[in-house]
């Protein structure tokens, strides 16, 4: 079974940035998207960002298009979320995941305008933006 461990997290002042690395144990070719997600302290999980595996289009959260920016790198197996001119309401957890084909193992995440299953979800990493 593949799993995801993202990395990266940590502490940042205002206006910086960081890179966060999501590296998989192993691609499936079943996986459409690829994605990024966050969670405030008492808040539902929401996409952030995703990657098509197929083609390597990409989609975007209207609050983060121009800040963030994800990309791939097949041979490491990894794919990365760049984060840029990152603000305090940035402070969060971040994951990233995989598309599933249904509930099993996953959670619909608010996405694109709809609900998407993604399953496969690994720790998570802290990010803080503070002076």
């Amino acid at each position: 079974q593949v799993q995801f461990a993202e990395s990266g997290g940590g502490l940042v002042q205002p206006g910086g940035s960081l890179r966060l690395s999501c590296e998989a144990s192993g691609f499936s070719s079943d996986y459409l998207a690829i994605g990024w997600f966050r969670q405030a302290p008492g808040k539902e999980r929401e996409g952030v960002a995703d990657i098509r595996t197929l083609d390597g289009s990409t989609y975007y959260t209207d609050s983060v298009k121009g800040r963030f920016t994800i990309s791939r790198d097949n041979a490491k197996r990894t794919v990365y979320m760049q984060m840029n001119s990152l603000k305090s309401e940035h402070t969060t957890v971040f994951y990233c995941a995989p598309d599933a084909p249904g509930p099993a193992n996953a959670i619909s995440i608010p996405f694109a305008g709809g609900r998407v299953w993604f399953g496969a979800w690994g720790q998570g990493t802290q990010v803080t933006v503070s002076s």
